[in-house]
């Protein structure tokens, strides 16, 4: 369904998408407020609070929850891999996916100028509202309802990073790669910068011998390269 709220376009309310998500909220506030960007409320009197708040307490509530899944997910680990396991789960680019998967964008409050800059798309967005979205779970049912929210989620997404050895480093995996086949270590060249200043996208090759062996982008160099570098070890068949 497509609905208009005061010029701002949403697909979903903040009910439709509780529905669709199996979401049963006490306090409908709650959840208006985790989808409320501060842009939305600089255009709209009848807005009371942006998501900032819960959004802090979502990062909180997630690096929990999610320790605490791994740990009964997998009792063998050592401490160090789950580390990385939950570093990996809770990254930005992560927790966008998991946004992407349950199309929070469409439900997401923002202002005109940030919903006209591609606000719905920008992985910084998308993960600070779904951080949001887990706060005002938790404020409303607490741990177990957090757990049921993302465990389906981590279910996929964790057998990916360790499928695809995304809780390894890539950059440090392709340049063990390289100094083991007797190279010199892999450059990374940023091919492009594009985009506002807000939301720049970066392409980034990344070369062995001179040779691009993968290319990646981000919004950071720093996100491009480590893309570009999974992306050549995806070349290289050393990860699918």
């Amino acid at each position: 369904m497509d609905l208009t709220t005061n010029g701002a376009n949403l697909r979903e309310s903040p009910q439709e998408l509780a529905e669709r998500l199996g979401l049963k909220f006490k306090d409908w506030l709650l959840l208006s407020r985790a989808l409320t960007h501060r842009s939305y409320l600089n255009e709209h009197s009848e807005a009371l609070e942006d998501n900032e708040r819960l959004e802090f307490l979502g990062d909180a509530v997630l690096d929990f929850t999610v320790g605490a899944w791994l740990y009964d997910r997998y009792p063998e680990m050592h401490e160090g891999d789950l580390t990385r396991m939950r570093s990996a789960l809770v990254h930005t680019e992560a927790l966008a996916e998991f946004a992407r998967q349950i199309d929070l964008g469409g439900a997401m409050r923002l202002g005109r100028g940030e919903t006209a800059a591609g606000g719905r798309l920008r992985p910084a967005l998308l993960c600070d509202t779904f951080e949001a979205v887990v706060g005002a779970i938790y404020i409303d049912a607490g741990i177990d309802g957090v757990m049921k929210f993302i465990g389906p989620l981590l279910e996929s997404a964790a057998d990916d990073i360790l499928v695809n050895r995304k809780n390894e480093d890539s950059k440090s995996m392709l340049q063990e790669w390289a100094q083991a086949q007797g190279y010199q270590a892999p450059q990374y060249v940023t091919r492009s910068a594009t985009g506002p200043d807000h939301s720049k996208m970066f392409a980034v090759d990344v070369l062995i011998l001179g040779e691009v062996k993968g290319s990646g982008m981000g919004h950071s160099k720093q996100a491009a390269a480590k893309a570009a570098a999974q992306n050549a070890l995806q070349q290289l068949g050393l990860v699918d």
